[in-house]
């Protein structure tokens, strides 16, 4: 999953093709988004925690698939799984907020440091890019935080299982914050390098 702003580094041309697995997976996770809000709401939680289970498999399978065969990565996909990336990671914990699962600060500090990104898009355009280079600490911080959100849901239960499932998800959502404020750190020095180092696109030929 990427933040605003984050893309894989590629220098090869992706075909234009529509009928994939990724991007199968890519529109079916995309269809899941109100089923898992559903089940929230009849708190159907077990059934909400399979989904998003599902969800972060498939994206971790439909990205393998692109990687490893050729003949299924397309620019649909390249546009459309971290697209569906991004609703998850905004979807998710706003719901969670609503039921009272999660806090609200703790979405609203998500949310803040994806916008404080996504205001760095037109300085990048400006200078020829469409994104910056995805870090291994933004990777590991949505990788936690995804892992933390249905360890949370599932540590629901008036059980002792539940509980210690509970204090888990909790860790990883506290781990998986600080290094998700820490990668926006990171972004925003790549930023701030971009406008300082590249020149803005067409601002040579100016005095032509």
């Amino acid at each position: 999953m990427e933040a605003p702003g984050e893309s894989e580094p590629t220098g090869e041309l992706i075909p234009d093709r529509v009928l994939t697995i990724p991007n199968a997976l890519s529109v079916l996770r995309l269809a899941l988004v109100p089923v898992f809000i559903y089940l929230l709401a009849v708190d159907s939680h077990a059934w909400a925690v399979a989904v998003l289970m599902f969800s972060g498999f498939s994206d971790w399978a439909d990205g393998k698939i692109a990687r490893v065969f050729d003949n299924q990565s397309s620019r649909l996909g390249a546009l459309l799984d971290p697209a569906v990336d991004r609703i998850y990671m905004v979807v998710v914990p706003v719901a969670l907020a609503v039921y009272g699962i999660v806090p609200w600060w703790f979405v609203i500090v998500l949310i803040v440091r994806d916008v404080v990104l996504a205001l760095t898009l037109p300085i990048l355009r400006s200078r020829g890019l469409t994104a910056l280079t995805v870090t291994y600490v933004g990777k590991a911080a949505t990788f936690s935080l995804m892992s933390g959100f249905p360890l949370v849901l599932l540590g629901q239960w008036d059980a002792l299982w539940s509980r210690v499932i509970l204090a888990i998800g909790w860790a990883f959502l506290g781990w998986g914050m600080a290094m998700y404020l820490w990668s926006g750190v990171l972004y925003l020095v790549q930023a701030t390098l971009v406008a300082r180092q590249m020149p803005r696109q067409g601002a040579g030929r100016r005095n032509d």
